[in-house]
């Protein structure tokens, strides 16, 4: 869990494919949700498992030599983890297998960037070959796919067109030129809107006046919006809680627009296109700004863009109102103040790594994330993420930058926090721990809630729904120990 979780927050912030090697099936087991957590957030990493020999009596050397060799022996391995996975195969002699490592890297940074998963077994590798070598270029990823001239206009025109024009993302910042592309769009448009449902990385600046911040596919400008365009996003809203009205025109522009990974998903786009986001808005911004029919309407909107600043001006107001300093009687700081506080006193360009589950919304409110790469949420549903992603994040960060980890205390539990801090002190990867303690689970309550608001458990606390955490661990004292005291 802790190393490919290492090796996601690398891949993420370097947008690097990292490696990671694990002992046969119990090691592959051993990954756990950290796979999940590198397939939905989209990270390139390649992992290699050992097979079990599967010779008995030394006809190969790499033959069984140990009683675990039987135990460990299974029908088919990768199916632990290839639903997960963009590609998973098995090196089945040593003569091709860096074209193997050339493929599975392939499908692994294409995007949607994603695990790929390679087996061996012990007679593949003990193989003699004679040393060759490969051109690396022939085994890069694929190259961006672009809109044609005419959607570029259907979408343009339906936009500037629009009363109220809507983007929704998830994955685009994880591309810095991404970022500075969709700034050029909303700043073309004038009172297009923009909302990030962290999917991982920050995609639009929370600083910017088209900014309506993170929520998870939850928001009123939804329902209201005439106009939608969805980009890179798994779930740009949930259908039971928020959606757009019946005559709203919907495109959608991603990487996987069908989301082949996830088998029941569908949005009503009049129109979808699997393309690079970032080549797809730099189209966009550019035609507009070079067809005078459409620049002409967009200089008439002035009001639109004196609103955006209006309203986000109140919407920043009401975000700070929530900082205000708990009084001395009250048990606890409140997130929105805990959260204030850091982005007051640590610096500027400091990087979070987040898993805040249920606080994420707040958490995101406060730190106001704008700078490209130094907000990087979980992204997948398995908790335990963060601890390893921060190590991960701060070896490719380097000393210089500074790294800091917010989670939730129950999600601290799930990190494996044992192995998380004896690597930070082994490896010197300092990283601040900030541990968001409402003394239990949450998310089970909220989901409880949103099925049955005035069901039995909706009248109990948290003790009598066993996701109470009573008495609290010490979890400075978890670090410290893990760390040998220090």
């Amino acid at each position: 869990m802790v190393a490919l979780s290492m090796a996601d927050g690398y891949a993420r912030f370097t947008s690097k494919p990292q490696c990671v090697i694990v002992h046969v099936d119990v090691g592959t087991q051993g990954l756990g949700a950290a796979v999940h957590n590198a397939s939905c957030g989209r990270a390139p990493v390649l992992i290699f498992a050992g097979l079990s020999p599967y010779t008995c009596d030394g006809e190969y050397r790499g033959s069984r030599t140990e009683y675990i060799h039987w135990i460990q022996d299974v029908s088919d391995q990768k199916q632990i983890v290839s639903q997960y996975c963009r590609y998973s195969g098995e090196l089945k002699c040593g003569k091709n297998v860096k074209q193997m490592v050339g493929r599975a890297l392939q499908f692994a940074t294409s995007a949607p960037a994603g695990p790929a998963y390679l087996v061996g077994a012990r007679e593949v590798m003990e193989e003699d070959i004679e040393p060759y070598e490969l051109e690396q270029v022939h085994w890069g990823p694929l190259g961006p796919a672009a809109l044609t001239d005419a959607v570029v206009q259907e979408i343009s025109e339906a936009l500037v067109d629009a009363k109220e024009p809507m983007l929704i993302t998830g994955y685009i910042g994880r591309s810095h030129d991404a970022v500075a592309q969709i700034v050029k769009f909303a700043d073309t448009i004038k009172g297009l809107r923009v909302l990030d449902t962290g999917g991982s990385d920050m995609c639009f600046p929370a600083s910017h006046r088209a900014s309506l911040g993170l929520r998870y596919g939850v928001h009123d400008r939804i329902k209201t919006a005439d106009v939608i365009l969805v980009a890179d996003c798994d779930v740009p809203w949930i259908p039971t809680q928020c959606k757009p009205s019946p005559g709203t025109r919907i495109f959608h522009i991603d990487s996987d627009p069908l989301k082949q990974q996830i088998p029941v998903f569908y949005i009503p786009a009049e129109a979808r296109y699997k393309v690079d986001c970032c080549t797809a808005f730099r189209q966009l911004h550019t035609y507009i700004s070079r067809t005078p029919a459409l620049t002409s309407k967009l200089s008439t909107y002035g009001d639109r863009w004196d609103a955006l600043e209006h309203e986000h001006q109140e919407r920043t107001s009401t975000i700070r109102s929530l900082a205000t300093r708990p009084s001395f009687s009250e048990s606890g700081y409140n997130v929105s103040y805990l959260t204030s506080l850091l982005r007051s006193l640590l610096p500027a360009n400091t990087i979070f790594a987040i898993e805040a589950v249920t606080l994420t919304a707040f958490v995101a409110d406060q730190l106001l994330p704008s700078l490209p790469g130094t907000w990087l949420n979980c992204g997948g549903g398995g908790l335990g993420w963060s601890g390893g992603a921060s190590l991960g994040i701060k070896l490719a960060a380097g000393p210089k930058r500074f790294v800091c980890q917010i989670v939730g205390d129950g999600t601290f539990l799930f990190s494996v926090p044992g192995s998380v801090y004896w690597i930070s002190q082994k490896y010197n990867l300092p990283v601040l721990t900030i541990v968001l303690n409402n003394k239990g689970w949450n998310a089970p309550r909220r989901s409880l809630l949103l099925v049955h608001p005035e069901g039995e458990g909706s009248k109990v606390g948290n003790e009598e729904l066993n996701i109470a955490f009573e008495p609290g661990p010490d979890y400075a004292g978890i670090a410290k120990a893990a760390s040998g005291g220090r």
